[in-house]
Parts: C-alpha cells; structure tokens; sequence
C-alpha cells in the first residue's frame, strides 16, 4: 500500500509564492513518475506537472515559467514551487504517483489565491 502526504497549501496573494511538498511512503518500488495535478471547483482534475524518475519534466502550458517540479527519488519526495501565483490557480492540488504497478493519489492540499 502506498501513501502520499501532501503539505504546502494556503491562502495568499495574488503575485505571491507557496510551495508544495509530497512523500511518498510504503510498498514503493520502480516509480516511473510523480507529478501534481488540480481541481477547481467545477471543473475536471488537470495535470499541473509531472517529473520522471530520470527528471524529465513536463508542464501545463498555463503555469510554465511560473512553476517548477522537482523531486529527491532517495526520499520519495517531489516538491512543486509556485511563484507569481494568480487568482485562476486557485485548487485543490492532488499529488500523483505512478510505477510499474499502481497509480496513486494524495488526499490532496488546499491552494487560495486572492485577487
């Protein structure tokens, strides 16, 4: 059984920076990839950004040049860190995990951006 604990949400300002972080524990053997995707009320969960195991990364073209992944494969640990933050990144943040054998999902954190 894999577990992921997210932390990092809040509430800031419009123009401001928080930073997520996800670990994973359990029975965790060959990740392929971790990533970070987001729900806004009403809408379907999209993919924000996704590393591999070889740290390849990609981005939604709506957060490119503002957000960056990263993870530390040692301690099963990817961190997303936003800056210039805008009131339409407003979400809750899941954070994913993907292996050989299973897909998993965070219970997911809480991001605000007030205008």
């Amino acid at each position: 059984q894999v577990q992921l604990v997210e932390s990092g949400g809040g509430l800031v300002h419009s123009g401001g920076s928080l930073r997520l972080s996800c670990a994973a524990s359990g029975s965790i053997f060959s990740i392929l990839a971790m990533g970070w995707y987001r729900q806004a009320p009403g809408k379907q969960r999209e993919l924000v950004a996704t590393i591999t195991s070889g740290g390849s990364t990609n981005y939604a073209d709506s957060v490119k040049g503002r957000f960056t992944i990263s993870r530390d494969n040692a301690k099963k640990t990817v961190t997303l860190q936003m800056n210039s933050l805008k009131p339409e990144d407003t979400a809750v943040y899941y954070c994913n995990i993907v292996t050989l054998t299973l897909r998993s999902w965070g219970q997911g954190t809480q991001v605000t951006v007030s205008s």
